[in-house]
């Protein structure tokens, strides 16, 4: 509750500001002259855009950040919309289409501004979220782990390891496909098959939960589907001391890579997607595919051990997993699962991870 209260402040200071800019008066009742007045419009809702996005951030934890930012950039071009409109059709000034520029230009740059933090820092909330069930029905049940199966037309491992196990829940920790992105026209035929797959497990009653890695892009549309779905840092499981999170965020020092998944999961990066044919958007999503194989290789020679170990222990008294890194590693609390290409899994059982 005291949480809630602290959001009293900064949104009184907003709605204060919005009121002075529908009036073309800014604090101190000063109007500006140009330019200075494109400034003021830019910072005024840049501000607006900050402190919406803010609460977005805090009261919507299941909104991935593209969506996130393309409702807080709407909601703030089309007040400034009819904010001109209020100024030509009420007050009888002229309509300023310049004024509108600044004002959505402001909202850009300070979503921009306002997540650069993510680019040298642990502190991922921003980025993170996740939908669904943190409380599997029946923990005594065993929990099958795949990590990084990087699968193609061939599910790999999987229906061996359900015919053996059909009890069993299970959670994939990202990279399931070499490239899974989840917009119509995009998704594969090996993509449709694994989703069937989801759906016959889940009828049959078992828990199943998947955890994005650095290859999905925008599969937040299928999280009904899915009895848990999540992105970036926070994954657990409730009552059962079981933390992890895809692993691509471990290594803080890689900013390139950083920059890159800003970009890759952007509002504009999505709505490029939506407009592009759907033979030119499974290109580009092949040219994907092979960037993140060649890039940056000098941070996926070595296994990050310092940056997973502080990782671990900020999970203490939990067993931390991840996958990504393609190697079976073990520091403290925290396990690096091996990778899953060749239909090698692991179980959580009674509290251990261990081969299934």
């Amino acid at each position: 509750m005291r949480k809630r209260w602290l959001w009293i402040l900064p949104l009184a200071v907003a709605a204060t500001i919005v009121w002075l800019s529908a009036q073309s008066r800014y604090p101190g009742g000063i109007e500006l002259p140009p330019p200075f007045d494109k400034g003021a419009h830019a910072a005024t809702f840049g501000f607006l855009a900050w402190v919406l996005d803010l609460a977005l951030q805090r009261n919507q934890p299941g909104l991935p950040m593209y969506r996130r930012h393309m409702v807080v950039f709407l909601a703030v071009a089309v007040f400034g919309a009819s904010d001109e409109w209020h100024q030509h059709f009420v007050a009888g000034r002229s309509c300023e289409v310049a004024d509108w520029v600044a004002d959505t230009a402001g909202a850009a740059l300070a979503l921009a501004a306002g997540n650069l933090h993510l680019l040298f820092t642990r502190h991922l909330e921003a980025l993170s979220w996740l939908r669904g069930a943190c409380r599997r029905p029946d923990p005594s049940r065993d929990l099958i782990l795949v990590a990084d199966p990087h699968w193609g037309a061939t599910l790999t491992g999987l229906a061996e390891a359900t015919a053996a196990h059909p009890e069993a829940d299970w959670l994939f920790l990202g990279d399931v496909f070499d490239v899974w992105v989840g917009l119509p026209g995009m998704e594969t035929d090996g993509q449709r098959t694994f989703l069937a797959w989801v759906d016959a497990r889940r009828a049959a009653g078992r828990w199943v939960g998947l955890w994005l890695g650095n290859r999905e892009y925008f599969l937040d549309g299928h999280a009904g589907r899915f009895d848990l779905l999540g992105e970036g840092l926070g994954g657990r499981l409730e009552g059962e001391d079981l933390a992890w999170e895809h692993g691509d965020l471990i290594n803080a020092a890689d900013h390139q890579y950083r920059l890159w998944n800003l970009v890759s999961r952007s509002g504009p990066l999505w709505l490029a997607f939506r407009l592009m044919p759907g033979g030119t958007a499974r290109a580009v999503s092949a040219w994907m595919e092979q960037k993140l194989r060649t890039t940056n290789a000098a941070y996926k020679v070595a296994f990050p051990r310092e940056a997973f170990r502080r990782a671990a222990a900020a999970q203490a008294g939990a067993t931390f997993l991840t996958g990504h890194f393609h190697t079976h590693e073990v520091e403290a609390n925290g396990i690096a699962l091996p990778w899953a290409h060749e239909g090698r899994f692991m179980v959580w059982r009674r509290g251990v991870v261990g081969e299934l």
